[in-house]
């Protein structure tokens, strides 16, 4: 059917389709070490790292994993599974068992609306909440119940993996249930200026703006993508006034407040903070917890008290990861038809997340000095001018909070200060966090930097 070469990019643009249809943990637990082997009168052997993604894949992707490869290139016919290890060879060749491609598609991920790229799994229903990211939920409700009138745009940032692209695509859900003359569009700003490229490129300006121009609710993630591009900025700034002025709704996410963002113009950022600016911070330990359990009733698996505490105490800033290390239980859970012990959840999570990022003290302290727009040298000093404390304090936060540096450590790398100087900075900051939201915000801002 097609030569190595053809047989890669076939793949390659298959995981193309497939990234935009299922979860981001879906799509890195299960298909990122996926590729093709080869083809045989119109099988394609799709070699995997493991028996796990391989038994998952057949149970769960297998139709859906097929039907796009045969859209691609009718002379598809099957589709087979072969582990292959991690210095290239290959575990058999054995045929398995897979359902007929002429059943019903298993997974809803895959059913994507092309009309309006909305993935009907995000909604409201299957949204957790809990004090992180309540404020967020909230203000979304608010805007489904009159859109275009209220918190318009609404923009939503934060790290990934905090939920922000299932808010969103949950309004557009509901807009669409309870609207249904409304016509809602999902898509990202990279897709947005691809376009726009395009249209530049082949003389169909005019027919780019008016398929733009005809939603009545836009919802565009990663706006960030946006930064240092001139003309992809100066069609949106367009786009977002005929939005606004004609009273539809508009909501946007980002990794960081439009404030931060570098390489943004001053009237779309201005534009962005006339609606409500809302941040999702890392989620606290007891609605990780809540997320760890919800993630495993989707499953139908239920892990002891202990298990959950590991999971949420080890994955701290990902909604995204937790859900990766629960697909993978699961997996293991059906594989072995039986409960995992502690220490086998354990070896999963040291297998499967990312160790916590490491930085040095002086990493931390230039972070926050070019934030606060002071000399690093300020923060080492024993001045106790105004602008220099509250920085100095957020440092001492930070190192504790974030990378568990011990008080007295903390003290000797910031000048010499006496470990009760330091622990009176903290508590005063942790004090403050419960008050102050723009405290909240600045220090949200700086983890995302970090």
């Amino acid at each position: 059917m097609n030569p190595t070469g053809d047989l890669s990019r076939l793949w390659q643009t298959a995981l193309i389709e497939i990234e935009t249809a299922v979860s981001q943990a879906n799509f890195s637990t299960w298909f990122k070490e996926t590729s093709i082997l080869k083809e045989n009168d119109g099988t394609i052997y799709l070699g995997v790292p493991n028996s796990f993604t391989q038994e998952w894949l057949r149970k769960k992707f297998h139709n859906a994993i097929l039907r796009i490869l045969r859209q691609m290139n009718g002379n598809v016919r099957a589709l087979e599974y072969i582990i292959v290890k991690e210095d290239g060879k290959v575990v058999g060749m054995k045929k398995q068992a897979v359902p007929p491609p002429t059943m019903a598609m298993p997974l809803q991920d895959f059913y994507i609306n092309k009309d309006d790229n909305l993935n009907p799994r995000y909604t409201f229903d299957t949204f957790v909440v809990g004090p992180f990211n309540e404020l967020a939920h909230a203000a979304s409700l608010t805007v489904i119940k009159a859109p275009g009138q209220a918190y318009n745009p609404l923009f939503l940032y934060g790290d990934t993996g905090r939920g922000k692209t299932h808010l969103m695509q949950a309004v557009g859900n509901q807009i669409k249930k309870d609207f249904p003359n409304k016509k809602v569009f999902y898509m990202t700003s990279e897709r947005f200026g691809s376009e726009l490229l395009a249209a530049l490129q082949e003389g169909k300006a005019q027919q780019f703006k008016d398929k733009y121009r005809k939603y009545d609710v836009l919802i565009m993630d990663d706006v960030q993508f946006f930064s240092g591009k001139e003309k992809f900025q100066e069609e949106f700034f367009h786009l977002f006034n005929m939005y606004k002025d004609t009273g539809r709704q508009l909501v946007f996410s980002s990794d960081k407040h439009p404030n931060i963002i570098t390489g943004l113009e001053d009237r779309l950022r201005g534009r962005f903070n006339a609606g409500m600016v809302l941040d999702i911070p890392e989620p606290d330990q007891e609605s990780r917890m809540v997320i760890v359990k919800a993630k495993c009733g989707m499953h139908n698996i239920s892990l002891p008290a202990e298990a959950i505490d590991l999971i949420a105490s080890s994955i701290k800033d990902n909604i995204r990861e937790i859900e990766g290390v629960v697909n993978i239980i699961a997996c293991q859970i059906q594989l072995k038809n039986r409960d995992l012990s502690i220490n086998e959840i354990r070896n999963i999570l040291k297998n499967n997340t990312k160790p916590k990022k490491l930085l040095s003290v002086k990493e931390v302290v230039k972070a926050v000095s070019d934030f606060y727009n002071i000399e690093e040298d300020m923060i080492y000093n024993k001045t106790r001018r105004k602008e220099v404390v509250r920085p100095r304090q957020v440092v001492m936060y930070i190192l504790r909070e974030d990378f568990n540096v011990s008080f007295p450590s903390i003290g000797d790398k910031l000048g010499g200060r006496d470990h009760t100087t330091v622990i009176h900075s903290y508590n005063k900051m942790r004090e403050d966090l419960k008050t102050d939201p723009i405290l909240s915000q600045e220090i949200g801002q700086l983890r995302s930097m970090l």
